[in-house]
């Protein structure tokens, strides 16, 4: 529990001061650090044929944003299934089939990470360090991005955002939500990018791998007559885990990630990579209210997340933490390192599903029953800090279906900063609520009804959390996984393929096209009949919509697998 506090209290001290910087870079302020950047940045705008203070609507903006995912993953795709023929591969990596890489692909495009693959037996340095953590640098970014659009059309644009400017003078018009490129460019090479070499440094002073050579070969002390030698297999190592953790990405260069010492070699590494896995997402919480010039909007985002964050990390500490004090064997530290223990591996699991990062320091497969339902609902809340950028635009779906709902219930005018929301806007946020369950329970129910194809590798109720813990990490974008499960076969590849695509690119353009409509429309001065989200009251209002919504639509498939998983477990 001590680390625990120490994490979040270095994420609130370090994050808030990141946070302000990060609006500052996001609003294109002037700043002294031009002068090292600007001269970067000016010939990559002219590569990509853009002026980056030339302003989108919402449908140009996505549309840069969906060309950038195609062009950039065609390209990952194509280096995944043939590396053996590129430089920078001394360990001969073979191909990946086709299905393998273009799920690869996919995951990684999507900022998930899922992995239906050993890093360190199927990808060669090349792909991990310009596929894997090429993309792992460019996507958060590209979350950060739509949201920072989407708060810009809910001020009313970038003309209402300007200083001295009446927002209800951009009524009727389409709002400039700011230029993709420039919002990608900017805190990639500003924030982004310092900040993972920061980490990686640090990294590299505890002993994590950063080589280009080959990886040596050892003698194992328990070696038999058949094989005497072990190829240990290293690389460019601490950058892509600064990477992974501080961009909410996750996969690691190796199979079992986090868990492995050369990943994760001392209590300080493990610290910092915990830090990683929320410094950035509580960044983005404290950016909203210097972004928007309204503070008390923070306080309602970052105390909404704060409060579920604490709630979630507790109950699973406490549960894991339970669970090892009511049984008399060390059966519970299956699947954990011993050097972390219980505590640091609940903490670290409640974090990674928090978030949509998914890296782990333990197996989640090996978690306590009810331990996997916290990581379960972190997931299918994906609003407690989420990804960059991805969480806090899921939050704002959850914030305007929640003013619309009060609204109803208290007599007041569903009103957002002085827009109404009204059926159009209801009916979008309507289908992003219903496409989660139709989407996850779905695919859940199809690989379960046919185990022959699927390979469901255990028929109990931990077989039925292990297939909905697999879509459901795919559609929050997570990407950890309950390993168990027999995962690399074309079914689990091409499926989940789908479920990731349906967990990103709506939930991202969606809430834009939301904020957009909402821009259109007369502002109305708020007054005593508006409904104040800024506070503590709706806050809690806000909390209480997200648990109901979580419970109504998924509570049948909790039960039938974690809660089930553990009463099992008890009556034995």
């Amino acid at each position: 529990m001590t680390e625990a506090i120490l994490v979040f209290a270095l994420a609130i001290g370090l994050g808030w001061p990141l946070g302000r910087y990060l609006a500052a870079v996001m609003r294109g302020e002037s700043m002294r650090l031009d002068r090292a950047f600007s001269p970067v940045e000016r010939p990559l705008y002219r590569l990509l044929g853009t002026d980056p203070s030339r302003g989108m609507s919402w449908r140009g903006y996505a549309k840069a944003f969906l060309l950038s995912n195609l062009v950039v993953g065609g390209l990952v795709w194509v280096l995944f299934m043939t590396h053996a023929w590129l430089p920078l591969n001394p360990d001969a990596i073979p191909n990946m089939g086709w299905d393998t890489a273009l799920h690869t692909m996919v995951s990684f495009l999507t900022n998930t990470n899922q992995q239906h693959y050993s890093g360190q037996a199927q990808l060669s340095y090349l792909s991990q360090m310009v596929g894997i953590v090429g993309l792992q640098v460019i996507t958060p970014m590209m979350g950060l991005a739509l949201v920072v659009a989407t708060l810009r059309a809910l001020m009313g644009g970038r003309q209402a955002m300007a200083p001295g400017n009446d927002p209800a003078k951009t009524a009727g018009s389409e709002p400039d939500v700011g230029n993709y490129w420039a919002d990608l460019v900017r805190p990639t090479l500003r924030f982004m990018l310092p900040l993972c070499l920061l980490w990686s440094v640090l990294l590299t002073s505890q002993g994590v791998p950063a080589t280009l050579q080959a990886g040596p070969v050892a003698t194992p002390v328990d070696a038999s007559v058949e094989m005497k030698q072990q190829k240990i297999p290293l690389g460019p190592v601490a950058p892509m885990i600064a990477v992974k953790q501080l961009g909410t990405n996750g996969g690691g260069w190796y199979g079992p990630n986090s868990a492995v010492p050369l990943e994760n070699p001392t209590p300080l590494s493990n610290l910092l990579e915990t830090l990683a896995l929320v410094l950035v997402p509580v960044a983005v919480a404290f950016m909203v209210g210097p972004f928007t010039g309204r503070r008390k909007f923070t306080a309602l985002v970052f105390g909404s997340m704060l409060l579920m964050s604490v709630l979630s990390t507790g109950a699973g500490i406490l549960l894991e933490g339970h669970a090892a004090a009511s049984t008399a064997t060390p059966a519970l530290m299956e699947g954990k390192e011993v050097r972390f223990g219980a505590d640091a591996s609940a903490l670290w699991a409640t974090l990674t599903t928090q978030t949509s990062n998914g890296s782990v320091n333990a197996m989640h497969d090996s978690l306590a029953p009810l331990t996997g339902l916290v990581t379960l609902g972190n997931m299918l809340v994906n609003a407690i800090w989420g990804g960059i950028g991805c969480g806090l635009q899921q939050f704002l779906v959850y914030l305007m279906l929640a003013v619309f709902l009060a609204g109803l219930m208290t007599g007041r005018t569903p009103e957002l900063f002085g827009r109404k929301i009204e059926a159009r806007e209801v009916r979008l946020l309507s289908l992003l609520i219903l496409l989660q369950p139709l989407v996850v329970l779905g695919f859940t129910a199809a690989a379960l009804a046919i185990p022959s194809l699927t390979g469901n590798s255990n028929p109990g109720f931990h077989g039925i959390s292990q297939v909905f813990y697999e879509y459901t990490s795919a559609f929050a974008n997570n990407g950890s996984g309950f390993e168990g499960l027999g995962d690399a076969t074309s079914w689990w590849n091409l499926s989940c393929v789908v479920v990731l695509a349906l967990g990103r690119y709506p939930a991202l353009v969606v809430p834009l096209a939301i904020a957009a409509s909402l821009a259109r429309k007369r502002h109305a001065p708020e007054g005593p009949g508006s409904l104040h989200i800024e506070t503590p009251t709706f806050a809690l209002t806000t909390i209480a919509v997200i648990v109901i919504l979580t419970l109504l639509q998924f509570m049948p498939a909790l039960v039938l697998g974690p809660v089930a998983d553990h009463l099992s477990l008890a009556v034995r």
